[in-house]
């Protein structure tokens, strides 16, 4: 997503490619297409048109002939009405176009990266796919109402003055093609510095603002360490660099303007010149000198406007290769052919396919079984080295060990989060790969130390465990998470609005929303990743009760740094370096005087 230093490309890689992709959205509104590049180019002509009226409008000035002018008066006013109508028309075609465009994409955006597999956002920051979703599309957008339409009108008014030029005066063309590649060359070569210094700019300003993100987002650690000169010296020093690439960037880009400004007034004064001296040889008339002069300023006109559209058109075009790269990700894949039967009458049961054609009815128990799984985030880097561990229904199986020994890990491939290297993961004696993904995750809950909640009421929250669940069943959950207490003194209880991500309640209460969310899911797994970690002991005790209810029944899988948690567990599975080196009860362990006996009585920590 991004390049080197992280500047993302201005560029695309491939234009065409991007641009062929592109139209393909175009054939959902082939007539706001179609009718807005036939405005857009109706609108050249008939301005190329006008122009050329000069020429008759004061040959009849001179001559005296008052009904030719008035008549062609009369027919240039027309176009210009002509004109104004065809402009607005093309731009709101091509306008609508591009919201039709750019409403399209963000659909398939959004759908297709609700496919997508964790290792995807593992691979990608947050930032840079909101930057994509924001950023790319609203230059896409924008390109596509402006840019577009105007390098359309650019190359139409260049060829049509052109060929007019020529027709009323091929020696005077010839000047003036002299000069066009004069500034040409200025707009290439000021162009080019132009834009090698905007990059600069930008990675100078990506820099900056990803450091002040970093510091405002850290100031309780930044307070603690008294780090707060340093980083005002780092950021004076971030500062200045922007300054310096922004004064080059700016230094270019106002050099332009003038420059093909002074050319032009240049071109105009040597092409009045050379005319006055043909309409005094006879050579030419003096309406024909004055149409020239116009077409004169008009060619020069789209010189440097298609410079500054074609780069953004290429930074739009850059933008969209980046979308188009979120939509080639893999989506994924779901190849099982074993679903969850919830008809209401009997209880939920497994439907397995045998050779034979027949069905297996398999009851939902949650009975887990990892046999000799070895998995890695990455190629050659193993996180789980040949875990083999069972986990019987209601039963309640707590993960401990350092940070990194892989205990997330194991409930990831529960999850089927990722897809293990080598090994078997059983569920109820069926390969979790043959259970189809959102049938086997619709049998478990899990609650984070990290709780993330959505905008929109405490009641919304809860139910987003179970999106037909009554108000009443919201209410039950609360009370079984022992959030019910705190909920009703709010001013608005179930009702409360929650803000960014849940802040205006405490880190306990949030975790107490998650747990309830968890519960009205009803699961036959449950995961508690550390659910307690950020909760203080007051509040933990408060939970205990709630906790003990919610578990009952289910195989739960309990990951936790403090011990006192997971005394009760049926098994106590101790990991470190992606293997488990000890295993059994809170009894059985502390006898054999290993790493838990350790860890519990003190002579270790946790890291």
């Amino acid at each position: 997503m991004e390049t080197p230093h992280g500047r993302r490309r201005l560029r695309p890689r491939d234009t065409k490619t991007t641009l062929m992709r592109l139209f393909r959205y175009f054939r959902f509104n082939k007539v706001l297409l179609f009718g807005g590049i036939f405005f857009i180019i109706a609108s050249s002509f008939l301005e190329i048109a006008a122009n050329a009226m000069l020429s008759p409008i004061i040959d009849s000035i001179v001559l005296g002939n008052t009904g030719r002018v008035i008549r062609y008066l009369l027919i240039m006013g027309g176009m210009v009405i002509a004109i104004s109508i065809a402009q607005y028309l093309g731009n709101l075609f091509m306008a609508r176009l591009a919201q039709s465009t750019v409403h399209k994409i963000r659909e398939e955006m959004f759908s297709h990266m609700q496919q997508l597999p964790i290792s995807f956002f593992d691979r990608h920051s947050h930032g840079d796919l909101m930057s994509t979703f924001t950023n790319d599309v609203d230059m896409l957008n924008q390109s596509l109402e402006q840019s577009v339409s105007q390098v359309i009108v650019a190359a139409i008014t260049v060829v049509g003055s052109f060929t007019m030029m020529l027709i009323l005066s091929p020696l005077l063309t010839l000047l003036v093609v002299a000069m066009l590649g004069v500034m040409f060359a200025a707009v290439k070569y000021v162009g080019k510095k132009s834009a090698q210094n905007f990059r600069f700019q930008q990675a100078a300003l990506a820099e900056m603002n990803g450091y002040i993100e970093e510091i405002m987002s850290g100031q309780k650690v930044v307070k603690v360490f008294n780090y707060e000169n340093r980083a005002i010296d780092k950021f004076l020093e971030k500062n200045e660099q922007l300054r310096v690439a922004s004064t080059q960037a700016s230094t270019y880009g106002v050099m332009l303007m003038p420059i093909m400004g002074n050319l032009t007034y240049v071109l105009y004064a040597l092409s009045s010149m050379f005319g006055a001296f043909l309409v005094m040889k006879n050579a030419m008339s003096i309406g024909n000198i004055a149409s020239f002069l116009q077409y004169t300023r008009t060619i020069s006109r789209p010189i440097t406007m298609v410079s500054n559209q074609l780069n953004m058109l290429f930074a739009a075009l850059a933008g969209a290769e980046r979308i188009f790269d979120v939509l080639d990700e893999k989506v994924e894949t779901d190849q099982g052919d074993v679903c969850l039967v919830r008809d209401g009458k009997n209880p939920p049961y497994w439907k397995v396919p045998k050779e034979n054609g027949q069905f297996e009815k398999v009851p939902l128990k949650g009975y887990i079984t990892f046999q000799n799984v070895n998995f890695g985030y990455e190629p050659g880097q193993i996180v789980l080295k040949n875990v083999s561990l069972y986990a019987k229904p209601g039963q309640k199986i707590a993960l401990v060990g350092s940070t990194g020994a892989g205990k997330t890990t194991i409930t990831n491939l529960i999850n089927r989060f990722y897809e293990i290297n080598e090994g078997t993961i059983l569920f109820d004696g069926i390969d979790i790969r043959r259970i189809k993904k959102q049938d086997l995750r619709s049998t478990m809950s899990i609650v984070l130390q990290d709780v993330h909640l959505f905008e929109g009421t405490i009641a919304d929250n809860i139910r987003y465990g179970r999106l037909d669940a009554t108000d009443e069943e919201v209410v039950e959950a609360a009370k079984l998470a022992n959030a019910h207490y705190f909920i009703k003194n709010l001013p608005k209880g179930y009702d409360t609005v929650l803000t960014m991500d849940g802040q205006n309640l405490s880190q306990g209460e949030r975790q107490l929303l998650s747990i309830a969310r968890a519960a009205i899911a009803n699961p036959t797994v449950l995961i508690l990743d550390e659910a307690t970690s950020s909760i203080d002991t007051r509040t933990e005790k408060l939970i205990a009760e709630g906790m003990d209810k919610l578990m009952e029944g289910r195989t739960t899988f309990v990951i936790a740094h403090r011990l006192s948690t997971v005394r009760d567990a049926d098994a106590i599975m101790v990991l470190e370096h992606g293997e488990i080196i000890e295993r059994g009860d809170h009894e059985a362990l502390m006898q054999q005087k290993g790493r838990y006996y350790a860890l519990n009585t003190g002579a270790v920590e946790l890291e």
